[in-house]
C-alpha cells in the first residue's frame, strides 16, 4: 500500500488488518503440523527421514515468524506500520490484529495530554522583564505526520509551545496604559485564544491539536517587582482619587442647585466659592473634618 498526500508531507491512512484469532488458528496447526513431521520421522509415509526433519523444521520456524505479526491496539491509541522503512498504514481499531510479521510497528498514543512551560524570563511590548508560564492542553490527529514530520513528537510541542509563548509576551505589555490596547494581565480570555491560535499554527506540521492554551504564571520579574508595585499602587490611588473627585463635584453641584431653587440662602459669588472650597475640602479628604461654629453674623 502507497501513502497518501504529497511527497513532503506524509498524511494518515488506516487499514483493517484481519483479527488476530484467524492467525491464531493457523499457527496452531503449523505448529500441529511441525510437531507431527517429527514423529513421523521414524516412520515416513511420503517421504524420507531427511525431508520430514526439514520441513518439520521449516514448518516450525514459519510460525515463531506468524507469531510475531500479532499486534494489540489500545483504546485512543494507534499502531504506526512500516515495511522495511516505507509507511504502510495505520492501525486504529481496537483489539488483537495479525499484520506482515515483517512490517515495523511503534505505537503512538492518541489521548489528550497536557504539560506546563518552563517559567520564561521575556521583556513584554513595554520593554519590562517578566516571567511568564503557560499550560498547554493537546493530543496527535494524525499519527503519521507525529511519527515521520518531526524526530521527537512530545519534545517539538514542548520547543514550540515556549517558543510561540516567548513570542506573544513581547507583543503585549503586562498591563495596558490605554483603554483599546490588550495586556497580559487584564485580557485573560483574548490572550488565551491568540496563545492557542499561535501554538496550533506551528504544531500543524506534526499532526497535532491544541485544545487549549492558557498562561499559568505570570509576574513581573524579581529585580523590578517592588517598582513595579509601587507603580500599581500609585495609579490605584490616582484612579480612585479621580472618582472622589468627580463625586464630590456632582455633590457640590447638587448642593448649590438646591440651595438656590429652595431660595434658603442668597450667596453671591465670593461666598459660593468658601462653600465649595469647605465642601471639596470634606468631601476629598482622607481624614474626618473638625466643624468650626461661626456664632456672629454670616460676613463675620
Amino acid at each position: 500500500m502507497e501513502a497518501q498526500g504529497s511527497p513532503q508531507t506524509i498524511k494518515e491512512f488506516k487499514v483493517t488488518p484481519p483479527s488476530g484469532a484467524g492467525a491464531g488458528l493457523v499457527i496452531t496447526a503449523l505448529l500441529v503440523l511441525s510437531i507431527y513431521m517429527f514423529f513421523q520421522v521414524k516412520s515416513p509415509v511420503l517421504f524420507g527421514p531427511a525431508v520430514m526433519i526439514l520441513l518439520g523444521i521449516f514448518t516450525l520456524i514459519t510460525a515463531i515468524v506468524l507469531v510475531f505479526g500479532y499486534i494489540a491496539v489500545e483504546p485512543k491509541k494507534t499502531v504506526v506500520l512500516q515495511l522495511f522503512g516505507r509507511y504502510a498504514g495505520s492501525v486504529t481499531d481496537e483489539g488483537l490484529h495479525w499484520v506482515n510479521p515483517f512490517y515495523s510497528k511503534k505505537a503512538v498514543s492518541l489521548r489528550v495530554r497536557n504539560f506546563e512551560t518552563n517559567r520564561l524570563k521575556v521583556n513584554d511590548h513595554d520593554g519590562n522583564p517578566i516571567e511568564i508560564a503557560a499550560v498547554v492542553v493537546w493530543k496527535v490527529v494524525d499519527s503519521a505526520e507525529a511519527t515521520f514530520q518531526v524526530d521527537d513528537c512530545e519534545n517539538y510541542v514542548t520547543i514550540q509551545s515556549e517558543s510561540a509563548l516567548r513570542n506573544l509576551a513581547t507583543q503585549h505589555p503586562y498591563d495596558a496604559h490605554e483603554s483599546h490596547q490588550l495586556s497580559l494581565r487584564g485580557n485573560t480570555a483574548e490572550i488565551a485564544a491568540q496563545l492557542r491560535s499561535e501554538i496550533q499554527e506551528r504544531l500543524q506540521v506534526a499532526g497535532v491539536q491544541v485544545e487549549e492554551a492558557r498562561i499559568s504564571h505570570l509576574a513581573y520579574a524579581p529585580e523590578i517587582a517592588a517598582a513595579m508595585l509601587q507603580r500599581q499602587q500609585a495609579s490605584a490611588i490616582i484612579a480612585a482619587r479621580q472618582k472622589i473627585v468627580e463625586g464630590a463635584v456632582g455633590m457640590v453641584e447638587m448642593a448649590l442647585e438646591s440651595l438656590n431653587r429652595r431660595a434658603v440662602v442668597n450667596l453671591d459669588e465670593e461666598r459660593k466659592a468658601a462653600m465649595v472650597s469647605n465642601l471639596l475640602v470634606v468631601l476629598c479628604g482622607e481624614r474626618s473634618t473638625q466643624p468650626v461654629i461661626n456664632a456672629g453674623t454670616l460676613h463675620h
